[in-house]
């Protein structure tokens, strides 16, 4: 579960980047790079970031919890 964490934060940030991108200088980099917002590939990675984020919203708890747990272990 540990590396499912790990995916998801690292996903997270890149879409937390990408959502900068766009309200700094209305440029979205996930549209830019996979042919546009409405791009099956483009919708796809926004889906997979959002699920992401309900995943870290759900599993909030257990996170810190298996986090903490081995930051005790050493």
């Amino acid at each position: 579960m540990k590396i499912l964490d790990v995916i998801v934060a690292v996903l997270l940030v890149i879409g937390g980047l990408n959502w900068g991108l766009v309200g700094l200088f209305q440029f979205d980099l996930v549209a830019t790079i996979f042919g546009g917002q409405s791009a099956l590939l483009s919708r796809l990675i926004y889906i997979v970031v959002g699920v992401c984020a309900l995943y870290q919203a759900i599993q909030w708890k257990a996170i810190q919890r298996r986090w903490a747990a081995k930051i005790e272990e050493k």
